[in-house]
């Protein structure tokens, strides 16, 4: 078993020897519970890389001593199902481990069904993806879903510490001899991917010849070359694209400059331009509006720039305009009355046009009503004069509430207010 990943050799075999997930498998939690009633249901573990979602199946399946089979969603066949059902079918009952199960086909998922139905298989599926995003929900609905979180440092140092401890199956019989420092770095740079830490771990001691005393002594240089920082998860239609964009817009609408500049950060790292650019501005017009509607075209100069540059200079224009996001005056006044606009129009609010203000260029207009005593505003002292623009059933709808918070508004906010004042006097 040597020649296998250290990572693999040190799956746990039973729900008590799982580190971290304690939400899941601690005392009294759902799977835990689960298992002791030996009352096993399909189920769906999803979660971010190296948290040990094949593992959690795994030692489940174990320790209830079931019949289980390991599949791969994209890599193996609906042949390669058949057989688990006929399997199954012998022996009254089988766990189906799956990885990738957002990734199963039409044809296998219409397979699978009605063997889920009839509880002879058990799915246990593993996706990296949100299963609500990406599992058919057919499937889904079969399903408990489970989150697995990213462990902590403290639990990958767990980790860690098993695998030097462990006699059978890590390197308890060598002398190997990890330093603090490189002990912090494997916890830390991993970034909560266990297996990350263990494929670090493993690589250092294969590579790093024994002293004169026979020990293999890992020092944070030797850690730092065999893991180097974890490169930055990021998958497009995964939960860590939209978590990141939502946390980075949020800290801006929060003017937290910090914070804001942390997940700028985490989307350079990914090479993310493109979502970086779209969400920069949508905050400009969005979320910083009206209080300061020069925030719009200065950011669109800094996407500019930023693409004409490219990574690693693309940052510099978008720090820029990140740290006057996020200090700029917010309203979002503007989108809102246009969304209370188009919400009336889609539940019926939207009446007929007043036929002043219909289109009147062509011959015969005049003839009905059309354009007739329209009101030129440009022809009246400070350019406005009264008329009713909006159609009769919601003539006195306001939709539009300015705010106080940029001196721009402020001054909008003004003549806004004188414009309605003159406008409720006519009624």
């Amino acid at each position: 078993m040597k020649h296998q990943p250290l990572a693999y050799r040190l799956r746990p075999n039973h729900i008590s020897e799982i580190i971290g997930q304690e939400h899941l498998v601690g005392e009294g939690k759902i799977i835990n519970r689960m298992v002791k009633a030996e009352k096993l249901a399909s189920m769906i573990l999803y979660g971010p890389p190296g948290t040990g979602k094949t593992s959690m199946a795994t030692a489940i399946a174990k320790t209830l001593k079931l019949q289980v089979r390991k599949l791969n969603a994209v890599i193996d066949k609906k042949k390669d199902m058949e057989i688990v059902v006929e399997e199954a079918k012998m022996s009254g009952s089988m766990v189906l481990i799956l990885d990738e199960v957002h990734r199963l086909d039409k044809g296998k998922q219409d397979f699978l069904l009605p063997h889920l139905e009839s509880n002879l298989i058990t799915l246990i599926g593993c996706t990296t993806s949100n299963p609500y995003h990406a599992i058919n929900p057919a499937i889904r609905s079969r399903c408990h879903i489970f989150e697995l979180h990213a462990l902590t440092p403290l639990d990958v140092k767990k980790a860690i510490q098993r695998a030097l401890t462990d006699s059978d199956n890590g390197y308890g019989n060598e002398k190997v001899i990890l330093t603090d420092e490189a002990l912090e770095h494997f916890s830390q740079s991993s970034g909560g991917d266990m297996r990350s830490a263990l494929n670090g771990l493993e690589l250092a001691v294969a590579s790093t010849p024994p002293n004169q005393d026979g020990e293999i002594v890992i020092n944070i240089d030797i850690a730092e070359e065999c893991m180097q920082r974890k490169s930055f998860s990021h998958d497009k239609d995964g939960d860590a694209h939209y978590d990141v964009l939502s946390a980075f817009q949020k800290s801006i609408r929060g003017s937290d400059v910090d914070a804001a500049l942390h997940y700028l950060g985490r989307l350079i790292e990914a090479g993310d331009l493109d979502s970086i650019a779209r969400r920069m501005i949508v905050i400009a017009y969005e979320d910083i509006g009206l209080a300061n509607p020069q925030a719009g075209p200065r950011a669109v100069a800094a996407v500019e720039a930023a693409e004409r540059l490219g990574f690693p200079e693309a940052r510099i224009p978008l720090a820029v305009a990140i740290v006057e996001l996020c200090l700029s005056p917010k309203s979002n006044t503007a989108y809102q009355a246009l969304d209370a606009a188009i919400a009336d129009i889609r539940s019926g609010k939207s009446g007929d046009i007043p036929k002043h203000l219909k289109d009147a260029h062509y011959q015969g207009a005049s003839s009905l009503g059309r354009g007739v005593d329209y009101k030129y505003p440009h022809d009246y002292p400070g350019g406005w004069v009264y008329q009713q623009y909006l159609p009769d059933t919601i003539k006195n709808k306001q939709y539009y509430t300015p705010k106080e918070t940029g001196k721009f508004e402020q001054a909008m906010k003004q003549v806004y207010e004188k414009i309605l004042k003159e406008k409720k006097s006519h009624n």
